[in-house]
């Protein structure tokens, strides 16, 4: 599972309105929740695009904190993918993605990998022992 920050002075909620409702529109309708750090997030269990098996999103809530989007895509392999003749989902897959992740952080998939990288540069656990 992966957590997204938002852009500094940004809330996930001013973004995204009905989580729920946005969900459905980029990955299809929802079949359950499931429990991440004591919140409930959603599930979609049979997506829309045949690339993904499984998708997992939602809002994550911290007390003192902001709260944070947590999102897990399980996709297929990509040779059963394109086996299939499904080799035009993969792109709509990624772009579906990439667009879901801006529409909720107000960050590129640029600025995402570039914060991913300094909070692991920042994390304690990360570095190594000298």
């Amino acid at each position: 599972m992966r957590e997204y920050k938002m852009r500094r002075g940004e809330h996930l909620a001013d973004r995204i309105e009905d989580m729920e409702a946005t969900v459905e529109d980029y990955f299809g309708q929802i079949t359950g929740t499931e429990e991440y750090k004591r919140s409930d997030l959603l599930v979609v269990g049979d997506p829309d695009n045949p690339v993904f098996d499984r998708i997992v999103a939602g809002t994550v809530e911290y007390s003192g904190k902001k709260d944070k989007l947590a999102v897990e895509f399980e996709e297929r392999p990509a040779e059963e993918v394109i086996a299939e003749g499904n080799a035009d989902a993969a792109a709509d897959a990624v772009d579906a993605k990439n667009d879901f992740l801006l529409e909720a952080t107000g960050r590129d998939a640029k600025s995402r990998r570039e914060s991913m990288k300094r909070s692991v540069e920042d994390s304690p656990e990360g570095a190594d022992e000298v």
